[in-house]
């Protein structure tokens, strides 16, 4: 039996929808909060599931394993994105991270996996019976792919939409979902490359939050916030939210260090204290505009960039 070739992921670039003149050029994919996984599947019923960074993460996913049985003799390396869904179908995170690092652990694994059941999504096939489809276009894997794999119980292979790309994202927003990953349909695939081929659009959400504190910047930032700590009025109570750490240039940076230093107090002010050792805190009358892509099932913000002071609007207002 021939060995597999080792391929890296192909990744995709940050970006902004493409032009309506121009949507039909692309491929609409669901974005996914998962793990990224390669599947080798060298056609003896067994398989090798490994992470983006290749380590060998098989054995904590044991429910993935009857994907091998299910495709028998066929010798592919796939490529897809490892989830746990949450109640309404949706990809967690938040749900996934106890199912990470457990490769090791197999006996823990499998308790996880009747808990959290893991789902892997298949997005593209990289080799088939001993030849290489790396330099297919997209429309191409893409068929492949629909060709060979079936849904199973704990897989399937995502729907992909021409076009749309407006309306694709609209939908997903109103879904709560992450955004979209945008494939040309001409683009080859490009092992271990960020490539502008393949651009990945996050939903974006904002928040009015009230900043509690601050963490001390490290290097050249020393003196400076490295990150601020932000929290919600929840029944006249300052809830904590999370950090944010980026969005500032630096003379912004430098101009909200000033505000912080002249609103330090020796207590925190949330209610329950954050985990936070070094934290410097103010009095929480800073309202900031922040940015996100989603939160935890404890309100925090995942992904939260600054956008702006709101000094026209009153804590807890």
């Amino acid at each position: 039996m021939t060995a597999l070739p080792r391929i890296a992921p192909m990744l995709a670039t940050p970006g902004a929808l493409p032009s309506p003149a121009d949507e039909h050029l692309w491929s609409t994919e669901t974005k996914h909060d998962g793990q990224r996984a390669l599947v080798y599947l060298p056609g003896d019923r067994t398989m090798v599931i490994r992470s983006r960074s290749g380590a060998d993460i098989t054995a904590a996913y044991p429910e993935l394993r009857a994907l091998a049985t299910a495709l028998g003799d066929v010798s592919a390396v796939l490529d897809g994105e490892i989830v746990v869904l949450d109640e309404a179908g949706r990809s967690s995170f938040e749900r996934l991270q106890p199912r990470m690092g457990l490769a090791a652990s197999p006996a823990k694994a499998a308790r996880l996996a009747a808990q959290a059941p893991a789902h892997l999504i298949l997005f593209d096939v990289l080799h088939l019976d001993g030849r290489t489809l790396t330099e297919l276009p997209y429309t191409g894997r893409r068929d492949t792919l629909k060709g060979l794999v079936q849904g199973g119980p704990d897989w399937s292979v995502p729907t992909a939409v021409t076009g749309h790309c407006r309306q694709a994202l609209e939908l997903a927003r109103s879904q709560g979902l992450e955004g979209l990953v945008l494939k040309r349909l001409d683009s080859v695939y490009e092992p271990g490359r960020r490539s502008p081929a393949w651009i990945k659009v996050r939903n974006v959400h904002t928040a009015d939050v009230v900043v509690g504190g601050w963490m001390p910047g490290q290097g050249r930032l020393g003196g400076l916030p490295g990150a601020v700590l932000v929290g919600e009025y929840v029944d006249g109570v300052l809830v904590y939210r999370g950090s944010v750490g980026t969005g500032w240039n630096e003379r912004e940076r430098a101009d909200l260090a000033r505000l912080l230093d002249v609103a330090a107090v020796d207590d925190c002010p949330f209610t329950p204290a954050p985990a936070a050792p070094g934290a410097r805190w103010v009095l929480p009358r800073l309202v900031a505009e922040v940015r996100y892509t989603t939160r935890t099932r404890a309100g925090l913000l995942r992904h939260p960039v600054w956008h702006r002071l709101r000094p026209d609007l009153a804590p807890g207002a």
